[in-house]
């Protein structure tokens, strides 16, 4: 399924504004209120049980469901096409919650090298743990991914594009090749955004986001969420709701928030992002540009067919390495140096302090991260300032 086909610019727009909102609105309020309260008392014990039993809609207690985080649960839900969701306090009990969901000792999983370092962590070190076996294949290899898939496995762990090399995996062609061999597709969506696409559309299980980047927008709130079927999200928020991961009622509010310029934003961070990767291409203290908008990136095409727009993320790695780098970040004006991306303020910062800060230098070259990667989200500022900017950081490099 052509996921340029299913739905226009301007719905997905409308749908970031306006989506899963009506139903939760109160006292003649336009905006969803924040309810605060732990517990939803009922004077029919017929209607409590019920209610507790899913038998009929209503909450019992905030750990379970509250009705402003299930305001933000269906907003995504219907940006992701979805036929349920459910959320968590971080992006990391998304992952982590789905993937023990269902998952069981003697299972396999099969993934990729570039994916984020928590999650890389949950692949080397917690899974095994629990005599789960993890594959990592090269990314962008997708022979290789469909060897091992061949050799059976439960679970094919997606992330595209990748953080921090922003690579990118064909998920229609790995997706029906997975589902030949009778196993799940979980993806993380959290770079491209609902935005630029759609992994369920293309025949992906589950979608997962962290909330606390795109979808929020404003780093003001921690939250993640997973999109899926309804029987598997069921399960998920099973194992969510007993373990206790819950998403804050005025975190969801932020993200609500947040999420109504969604649209917006990611095309502003994109149109940034392309401009300041062209710029670096060309500068000669520049080693390398990582971007999937670039003609140059080895997975261009297959992200120009599957994405309706490249992302605000892009890297780059500096002649010089590490010393280079300490001398460029703390010349820059208009950028956060911060373990976050996706905010209005553009972000930045190597590798080996935000996204893979939990892996040892090893590690994170045997995942082909160089130790002097930079790592930029761009933001929503003017292009024309991030690349003076840019350029007065790097001429700074001595």
């Amino acid at each position: 399924m052509n996921p340029h086909m299913m739905m226009n610019d301007k719905a997905l727009g409308t749908k970031a504004v306006w989506a899963g909102e009506r139903s939760f609105l109160a006292h003649g309020a336009t905006q969803v209120p924040v309810v605060h309260s732990v517990s939803f008392g009922y004077d029919d014990v017929d209607e409590w049980y019920e209610v507790a039993t899913g038998k009929k809609d209503g909450h019992i207690y905030g750990r379970n469901t509250n009705p402003t985080v299930q305001a933000f649960e269906e907003k995504v839900r219907e940006l992701e096409f979805a036929e349920a969701a459910t959320s968590f306090a971080t992006g990391m009990a998304a992952i982590s919650n789905s993937l023990l969901t269902v998952l069981k000792p003697g299972d396999r999983v099969v993934s990729i090298k570039d994916t984020y370092g928590g999650t890389n962590k949950i692949f080397s070190e917690f899974l095994p743990r629990l005599k789960i076996e993890v594959t990592l294949c090269e990314t962008g290899d997708h022979e290789a991914l469909e060897r091992e898939i061949t050799k059976g496995c439960t679970l094919v762990y997606l992330e595209t594009p990748t953080n921090p090399t922003v690579k990118i995996t064909d998920l229609e062609r790995i997706t029906s090749f997975t589902h030949e061999h009778n196993a799940l597709v979980f993806v993380d969506n959290t770079f491209a955004t609902p935005i630029n696409q759609n992994p369920l559309l293309t025949g992906a299980d589950l979608v997962i986001h962290s909330a606390t980047k795109f979808l929020g927008g404003h780093a003001d709130a921690l939250g993640g969420v997973a999109c899926g079927n309804k029987e598997l999200v069921s399960a998920i928020y099973h194992y969510r709701e007993i373990n206790g991961a819950t998403l804050d009622p005025m975190a969801a509010y932020l993200l609500l928030r947040g999420m109504k310029t969604l649209k917006l934003r990611v095309e502003k961070q994109q149109e940034n992002a392309m401009k300041v990767a062209r710029f670096l291409t060309e500068h000669d203290k520049v080693r390398a540009v990582y971007y999937p908008g670039l003609e140059t990136h080895p997975h261009h095409e297959v992200a120009k067919r599957q994405m309706r727009g490249f992302g605000g993320m892009l890297s780059f790695a500096l002649k010089g390495e590490m010393e280079a780098v300490r001398k460029f970040l703390p010349a820059l004006t208009y950028a956060n140096r911060a373990a976050n991306l996706g905010a209005v303020e553009t972000t930045v910062g190597p590798a080996r302090t935000t996204s893979h800060v939990e892996n040892t230098p090893e590690e994170r070259a045997a995942l082909g991260i160089p130790e002097g990667l930079v790592r930029y989200s761009a933001g929503i500022e003017d292009a024309v300032d991030l690349i003076e900017d840019l350029s007065q950081a790097l001429d700074s490099i001595t």
